[in-house]
């Protein structure tokens, strides 16, 4: 995912609790994925997604790319101090032309399986592992991806962002799959609201779940939603 346009945000917080829940609503989302995608018939896991062009497999891939990414980072620590957190770190992450290279390297990567289900058994072996990884990260240390320092407690904080808002993609046309996990939507949000200016106020009959497919441009804002919004609604998507 990308981020577009829009304010500064605030830090999240770091330590040891925010890693305990930050860890924890990693590994219900990513077991709740994996649930959704183990024992899929070949056919399923062609469903389309809520990513343009991309199927089940192929967004599951991607998200494989992830954990991979996730791996690598906590077990290499860096030297601190950070230069982004859980929310400023969006604000650096690519988009427009590179994300369209990737959406089609991926499409071809997940295409070069024998079978779909071949990349199910790759996240179903990468997943738990990133999970663990994080668990056993220390808390008060620091890890270096694409270009940037976070604290461990931040970096998971985007691996979570980014997993809940790719289920909801994932799932669109598997009506059976589990829902998101409650806490790794907060994560999610309170990564929204760091994106939307202080002054900004979210329509009060959006549900989170409403927040995190409009502010990602998943779901377009209504005229209501614009003039609830304000100037705000030009900042929207806060995340591609």
């Amino acid at each position: 995912m990308s981020r577009r346009n829009g304010p500064d945000g605030g830090r999240s917080g770091t330590g040891s609790a925010e890693r305990v829940r930050h860890h924890g609503a990693l590994a219900r989302t990513y077991a709740a994925i994996t649930a959704t995608v183990d024992g899929l018939a070949d056919a399923d896991l062609l469903r389309p997604t809520r990513c343009q062009g991309w199927f089940v497999v192929d967004l599951l891939f991607h998200l494989t790319l992830d954990a991979q990414r996730a791996l690598v980072a906590l077990a290499t620590p860096a030297d601190g101090p950070p230069d982004v957190d859980s929310v400023s770190y969006w604000r650096h992450s690519g988009g427009g032309d590179a994300s369209s290279r990737h959406a089609a390297w991926v499409r071809r990567c997940a295409a070069a399986f024998d079978r779909p289900s071949g990349v199910v058994r790759l996240w179903s072996d990468t997943a738990p592992a990133a999970v663990r990884a994080a668990g056993a990260a220390d808390p008060a240390g620091h890890v270096a991806t694409q270009g940037h320092v976070l604290t461990v407690p931040d970096f998971v904080a985007t691996l979570v962002t980014e997993a809940v808002v790719h289920q909801l993609d994932l799932t669109v046309a598997l009506p059976d799959a589990p829902a998101p996990d409650p806490a790794a939507v907060q994560v999610a949000v309170a990564t929204l609201d760091g994106l939307l200016s202080d002054d900004a106020v979210r329509p009060p009959d959006w549900s989170d779940v409403d927040y995190l497919l409009k502010a990602t441009g998943r779901l377009p804002l209504t005229g209501h939603d614009r003039l609830v919004l304000g100037e705000a609604a030009g900042w929207f998507p806060l995340l591609g």
